[in-house]
């Protein structure tokens, strides 16, 4: 890396006074308000976003070798020419491949079985050709499997148009179903497809409407229509396939209401909403199995039969609660149920059959990850799962649940000379400040010395209940190979220790996130996994608020930060119903409208908090057509660090200008993105070969 005195002046962001008002008359002065520009065509945002971005080109130009090194090294490591495990369904065997060198995948299938010829359902380096961003992020089968319904974005803001295709023809028909979320339904008779549509500005799933193939959009029929903009929704088929539901949930809350496939005219609601009641039903065998918090925190399993639909008071235990067991997912087959369930921190699938006692898939390693796969079919003896851990490649199982016999279809191939042998995954448990254990996953080379001399990379994200599992990441062994440590924190705010781990770190509960992470920093140090002075640390979306507010927080606790797509101006985005996930998240983090709410979240909050002392070398990225977090929060958030910041550490911001929440669209695409926040790291970690 240049000396900082080598390098050009960073971008200087304009200050213009703005203030933002909440309704209980707190007021607040928002210099780089007028970064936002929701039509992304300010030439004034734009000249500082480029300008951002030539700084960063001039920061990173000393690196670009070693970036390029890094960037060989992780695509490297991938079998270009993959694809997935075939799953039957019904009469064709369906799989995802990719090509050498080809950023996209294809989607196929072999009629009967894979000896038979190959049918290209889509194949996306096609559709994509030469557009800067592509993704299908959906796709579905008409009931005959003649037609194919796909939701297509070539933008990354995630506001999509479906289109079709005739399989046997391979004709693409005249369907532009434009607006559109990416869920899609068939209806039974394979004509017609129920759809989810959005609000043009907030992107809020609003209205399900059914499309008939051969008509105008202008024609579409009116199905439902949400007028609580707390809730998302969406459309799908039951396991049976005997019935089309929408589904609408928000955060503590949810509803779903189901018609016949055959004649989807009539939608029952299983149960009417209420707020703390969740519950999500599927169908099969002439029956509702139900999963639900219904007086059970951490979910319990119930059914109710046919001819009873509709009357909860019917409901009957299936799986009871358990306190320290969280049920996550419910599969339904013939004779057996899949059940993924935690408890203890980890992922575990019970098998439930018709007769016979319950009993749990075997695990190899004391932290991993084991999760259901695809199985397409309920008339099967056989489930598929997966299994995987910080050094296990992952790997497709399928168990015979009659007779006990395990068969592997596939390990994730690493190539350039990878081991799994060569490392070592630990699990250990860190004591917060409030005396909680947190549990840690952490991986290293074998060799390594606990002697307090080597450099890590900790990441963690504690939000929404989302868990972040220990699951192999090739990336990652670019980090091992040179001495590094790799740490997952599994903070509050997730829900790897069941129900409860979320609702302590969410809400009024949400610091204890942001010291969680720090926590853990400190116990690894003094265990003697990191040197003090050479901690990196990593987070993205909600977890780059938790950078942020980390920064803040504990700055002298970390050398580098990467803070990817970051929600780091919580009142604010909170404060602003027009942006979407706004109204749908009160119940995450708060209504600012609420004065109790809005001092709590502005006590946190990255960009309220900036003060005038040093703060660690720090990496931002984001994508300029984000629709989850706006470009405008990590670009205000930069323009005020650069400005407030007393220290010379590097602080780069890099704007995918063709890109959303995910990055770039093409698969190594997105390893040069990560080549380049690694490059950044490794260097201000001193760590190279």
């Amino acid at each position: 890396m240049a000396a900082v005195a080598d390098l050009p002046a960073p971008p200087v962001a304009q200050k213009r006074d703005y203030q933002v008002e909440a309704p209980h008359g707190a007021v607040r002065n928002d210099e780089y308000y007028w970064l936002r520009d929701d039509t992304r065509e300010d030439p004034d945002m734009l000249a500082y976003l480029n300008a951002e971005n030539a700084y960063a080109d001039a920061v990173m130009a000393p690196l670009a070798e070693f970036e390029e090194h890094l960037f060989q090294e992780l695509v490297g490591r991938i079998k270009q020419d993959d694809s997935s495990v075939p799953f039957q369904y019904k009469d064709y065997w369906y799989y995802t491949r990719f090509e050498t060198g080809q950023e996209y995948p294809i989607h196929a299938r072999r009629k009967g079985d894979m000896d038979a010829p190959e049918e290209v359902m889509l194949d996306i380096n096609e559709l994509a050709g030469d557009k800067a961003f592509y993704q299908v992020a959906n796709w579905e089968l008409s009931p005959d499997q003649k037609l194919l319904a796909f939701a297509e974005d070539d933008v990354g803001r995630r506001q999509y148009t479906i289109r079709v295709k005739n399989l046997e023809t391979g004709e693409m028909l005249p369907v532009e179903v434009r607006g559109a979320s990416a869920s899609i339904a068939w209806a039974g008779d394979g004509q017609s497809f129920f759809w989810v549509e959005n609000d043009p500005v907030t992107l809020l799933t609003k209205r399900v409407r059914r499309h008939v193939i051969g008509a105008d959009q202008s024609e579409d029929a009116l199905v439902y229509e949400e007028t609580d903009d707390s809730f998302y929704m969406g459309v799908g088929l039951t396991r049976s396939e005997q019935y089309v539901c929408i589904f609408v949930r928000s955060t503590v809350s949810s509803e779903q209401r189901c018609a016949p496939a055959a004649e989807p005219t009539d939608f029952t609601v299983m149960a009417p909403r209420e707020r703390d009641f969740e519950y999500s039903a599927d169908h099969l065998a002439g029956r509702w199995v139900i999963r639900t918090n219904w007086d059970a925190p951490n979910f319990r399993i119930m059914q109710v039969a046919d001819d009873q639909v509709g009357d909860r008071s019917k409901w009957r235990d299936l799986v009871a609660h358990d306190e320290d067991v969280f049920i996550s997912r419910v599969e339904l087959f013939d004779d057996f149920m899949a059940i993924g369930e935690r408890s203890g921190g980890l992922t575990r699938v019970r098998l439930l059959p018709r007769e016979g006692e319950p009993n749990y898939v075997s695990a190899d390693e004391s932290a991993y990850t084991m999760a259901l796969s695809t199985n397409a079919q309920p008339n099967t003896d056989w489930l598929r799962y997966t299994y995987t851990s910080l050094t296990t490649p992952a790997t497709t199982y399928e168990l015979n649940i009659a007779t006990g016999e395990r068969r592997m279809l596939k390990e994730q191939e690493v190539l350039g000379g990878f081991d799994k042998n060569d490392y070592v995954t630990e699990r250990l448990w860190a004591q917060a400040r409030d005396g909680t254990r947190i549990p840690v996953s952490v991986v290293y080379r074998q060799g390594f010395e606990k002697d307090g001399s080597a450099a890590m990379l900790q990441y963690a994200y504690g939000s929404y209940g989302s868990s972040s599992d220990p699951a192999f990441n090739s990336n990652i062994i670019s980090l091992l190979d040179r001495g590094m440590v790799y740490s997952i924190a599994h903070i509050r705010g997730g829900q790897e220790m069941g129900r409860h781990w979320y609702e302590d770190g969410k809400l009024l509960n949400k610091v204890n996130t942001f010291t969680d992470f720090i926590d853990v920093t400190r116990f690894l140090v003094a265990e003697g996994y990191a040197a003090p002075d050479r901690v990196a640390a990593l987070g993205g979306s909600a977890g780059g608020l938790l950078m942020g507010a980390v920064a803040n927080m504990a700055p002298q606790d970390y050398r580098v930060m990467i803070s990817l797509v970051p929600f780091v101006d919580v009142v604010t985005t909170m404060l602003d119903e027009s942006i979407p996930l706004t109204t749908n998240e009160f119940d995450e983090w708060g209504n600012p409208k609420d004065p109790q709410f809005y001092e709590y979240m502005l006590s946190y909050s990255p960009y309220d908090n900036i003060e005038a002392k040093d703060y660690p070398a720090t990496f931002v990225g984001t994508g300029l057509w984000d629709s989850q977090v706006q470009y405008w929060e990590p670009a205000k958030y930069v323009a005020r660090l650069r400005a407030h910041k007393t220290d010379d550490n590097l602080l780069v911001f890099r704007t995918q200008m063709e890109a959303g929440h995910g990055g770039r669209s093409g698969r190594f695409q997105r390893y040069r993105e990560w080549a380049e926040s690694y490059a950044f790291m490794l260097d201000q970690l001193g760590v190279r070969e």
